[in-house]
């Protein structure tokens, strides 16, 4: 059993005892631990998304790759039929030339969107996984509050949750 694991099954032991200051430990860390537990979802549904937008910006930037090669052999299949003095056959090429350029423009910008995209994502998934931090240390720190019984410990644990909540909460101020 871990040193966290020990600290939170005393605090829980301690939770049961008629004291109103370990009581009022025990509901504050039930109320952390629930908004952890939302907070470390909304994290992980934000990593998520960051890495899925990730991968459509390489996939597309793939697409843009294939279109250049197809590109670039349509000039130089309209070169050559040029040099020939094939025009009809010349003309057909440069419009295909032109056309995977221009879808060559369009994936570039749908590219961009996902990295911004990704970007946003992984901005939450950092604020969400800080507020993690702190909000995890609010249950450690309430736990040694109920140990030690020291008062400034419990408040110590509701500066750590308010913070964390306040990091969590932010992403949704800049989004």
């Amino acid at each position: 059993m871990s040193q966290a694991e020990e600290l939170h099954e005393h605090a829980e032991h301690a939770a049961h005892s008629n004291e109103p200051f370990n009581k009022r430990v025990a509901a504050s860390m039930a109320i952390i631990a629930a908004v952890l537990a939302l907070v470390s979802v909304l994290g992980h549904m934000s990593t998520t998304e960051e890495l899925l937008m990730e991968t459509k910006a390489s996939d597309a930037w793939a697409e843009y790759q294939a279109k250049s090669i197809r590109r670039y052999q349509s000039d130089a299949t309209r070169d050559l039929l040029q040099a020939l003095n094939k025009p009809e056959s010349a003309a057909d090429y440069a419009g295909r030339s032109d056309k995977y350029r221009s879808d060559q423009q369009e994936i570039s910008a749908k590219a961009r969107e996902f990295e911004a995209e990704s970007a946003r994502a992984g901005h939450r998934a950092r604020r969400f996984h800080g507020g993690e931090i702190f909000l995890e240390m609010a249950i450690v720190v309430s736990s040694l509050a109920i140990l030690t019984r020291r008062e400034a410990m419990f408040w110590a644990a509701v500066v750590s949750g308010l913070a964390g909540v306040a990091l969590a909460a932010s992403v949704f101020a800049v989004s």
